[in-house]
């Protein structure tokens, strides 16, 4: 199996290094790394068009058989560059992370992490977007065996074409994981997502912070619920945004022009 890991975070971050060590143990697989070569966090689905796009190889001295490149890219970029250019075939799988951070409910829509492996899927490649949801004193090793043990499910359970995993696992210790949930994607809302500052020479400008309004995991069935409750959410995401109920509403407007 031919696997292509990338992220978000870039490619030095302990996230990718963590997986990539787990899944190169592995002599069923075929691994590929290729990531920014910085963190590119919340930039979305953006890819480069206006300036060109440099590759490096870079050697993994914690393991020298591991092969990848760093892109001066999105996430996007990464995987569009791998696939079409980079790797010798197509990868048989596609797993972004292990970010540092979740990617819960709307935040998906900003998600670099997440948009790596839409990407894999606008190109037939299905894909993993793995997520720990604690930024502090993170332990990234639970979430490889994790997602380790899942490309041998899917492996043998073949995902619906154009569909990803979102996948966030709690940052608590492995015991007190609560299980598994299966979720569909929930509504994460910010406040005081604006701070106002003043910078040396007097003029103002903002710093795009905020706090997670925490009101939105009483639906149990969401990925916000799950993690709320300590399991691992999984979420099936697909990118076709069509709100099919309206589809028939609008065709029988009688539209006047």
């Amino acid at each position: 199996m031919i696997v292509l890991l990338t992220n978000d975070d870039g490619i030095y971050a302990e996230g990718i290094q963590t997986m990539g060590e787990k899944l190169q143990g592995d002599t069923s697989i075929d691994l590929y790394v290729v990531a920014p070569d910085h963190e590119q966090s919340a930039t979305g689905h953006s890819i480069t068009m206006h300036r060109p796009l440099r590759t490096e190889a870079v050697n993994f001295y914690h393991n020298p058989d591991l092969k990848g490149w760093s892109v001066n890219g999105t996430p996007a970029d990464c995987v569009k560059l791998a696939v079409e250019y980079l790797l010798p075939k197509k990868p048989d799988l596609v797993i972004s992370g292990i970010n540092n951070g979740s990617n819960l409910g709307s935040d998906i829509l900003y998600s670099g992490t997440v948009s790596a492996a839409i990407e894999a899927i606008i190109l037939g490649v299905p894909a993993l977007a793995v997520s720990l949801t604690e930024h502090a004193n993170s332990d990234f090793h639970f979430a490889a065996d994790f997602t380790h043990k899942l490309v041998g499910v899917i492996g043998k359970n073949n995902l619906p074409k154009n569909t990803l995993l979102n996948i966030n696992i709690p940052g608590t210790r492995r015991e007190d994981i609560a299980g598994i949930a299966v979720t569909r994607q929930g509504i994460r809302q910010y406040r005081n997502a604006f701070q106002e500052r003043t910078d040396p020479r007097g003029k103002n400008y903002f710093w795009l912070a905020g706090e997670v309004v925490d009101t939105f995991h009483d639906d149990e069935d969401t990925d916000v619920a799950a993690i709320h409750n300590s399991f691992i959410s999984i979420t099936p995401l697909h990118y076709d945004l069509t709100n099919f109920k309206l589809l028939d509403t609008l065709k029988s407007i009688k539209w006047d022009f």
